[in-house]
């Protein structure tokens, strides 16, 4: 569970990542237009420096935009966007701009902080700023303050700018927490689609799309994988003589059985009913033959009970290697027959028995 939760957490937030730069790529490409747009009046207006630190601001944005799409670095882009709006920023409140209105273009930082960094990070950067903004605001005679301003416009500013702060640090908090939720609710879904709800192992739709990667698997590089087709022996009869309860407390420890036999890169899936079908990925027929012999002296040695009742368990099992088999329809029809076979040889065993292969080997060779 908790490794399915990493894997959709890891693959929302890529989405999320790319949805994040694809929308930075489009307002950089708007804020070069605009810097571009007002230091052209800022030009005609006779204000040469101004103008040529918003055109300076803009060539930093355009390289920013350049760097990103040439490494993909998206941490760097924001990180790259960030700086720039800042410096402009700070530049805008010790000279004040045109007209002593450069704080204002301030109001537009604080969204875009906190959607582009986290809440601790766009708290601690606004606290800064508000730090550069006080320190220009009440002293005016500091080398690079250029700007005055009145007592009513700096109280209006801080109080303006901390309200909509906080405005936009709820908002922010709000949309994580509900795409947190969202996204744990999406994981149990699709844990929930995968899972046998009765015993907790993968269900048949998961196990035959597990099927099918391995199977891509071995096409691609060749490496092998083996199947073990088990069913309950005589599992009807403890339905009719102890009741479906007992039958659904059979199932659930046979399953926490298979747990404990199977290795961890293994997979065991409920197939239906009181069948059941494990996965075994890189393992040789001998190797699986050996597992669900493993497997089926474990069954016949445990004991089942449900209400004081020991139940009668035992197994038999079709095992099939990829290397006997040209598809996933064959492989799962050869490990069908090898069960049949199993079962009518007098259950409780494994088929094809560990000594036919012995008899396949070539004369002389070693064991």
């Amino acid at each position: 569970m908790s490794q399915s939760q990493s894997f959709s957490h890891q693959a929302a937030g890529a989405r999320e990542d790319a949805q994040v730069s694809r929308l930075l790529t489009w307002l950089s490409f708007a804020a070069i237009v605009f810097l571009l747009g007002i230091g052209l009046k800022a030009w005609y207006s006779a204000h040469m420096l101004h103008a040529w630190v918003l055109w300076t601001c803009s060539v930093l944005v355009a390289l920013n935009m350049v760097y990103f799409a040439f490494s993909g670095d998206a941490v760097r882009q924001k990180g790259g966007l960030i700086v720039v709006v800042g410096v402009l920023f700070v530049y805008l409140i010790a000279t004040g701009g045109e007209s002593n209105t450069g704080p204002l273009w301030f109001y537009v930082f604080p969204p875009l902080l906190f959607f582009l960094t986290s809440l601790k990070a766009g708290t601690g950067v606004l606290l800064i700023c508000y730090l550069v903004a006080a320190v220009a605001f009440q002293f005016p005679d500091l080398p690079f303050v250029t700007a005055e301003y009145s007592s009513d416009f700096k109280i209006r500013f801080f109080a303006t700018l901390t309200f909509e702060s906080i405005f936009c640090f709820v908002l922010e908090a709000g949309r994580l927490k509900a795409r947190n939720e969202l996204l744990e609710l999406v994981v149990t879904h699709e844990q929930a689609a995968r899972t046998d709800e009765l015993t907790g192992l993968s269900n048949r739709r998961d196990i035959q799309h597990r099927l099918v990667s391995e199977f891509s698997r071995y096409q691609r590089a060749g490496h092998h994988f083996s199947i073990v087709l088990i069913d309950l022996d005589l599992f009807k009869r403890i339905n009719d003589e102890y009741g479906h309860d007992a039958g659904d407390a059979v199932l659930r420890q046979f399953s926490a059985l298979v747990r404990d036999v199977i290795r961890q890169t293994d997979v065991a899936a409920r197939w239906g009913g009181e069948e059941f079908l494990l996965l075994l990925p890189d393992t040789s027929l001998l190797q699986a033959l050996t597992l669900a012999e493993r497997l089926r002296a474990e069954v016949a040695e445990a004991r089942f009970g449900f209400r004081n009742h020991r139940l009668p368990v035992t197994i038999s099992a079709g095992v099939c290697s990829i290397a006997k088999a040209a598809s996933i329809d064959d492989l799962l029809k050869q490990a069908d027959l090898n069960l049949y076979n199993a079962k009518n040889a007098g259950r409780n065993q494994i088929a094809p028995r560990v000594r036919s292969l012995g008899e396949d080997r070539p004369a002389g060779s070693l064991s």
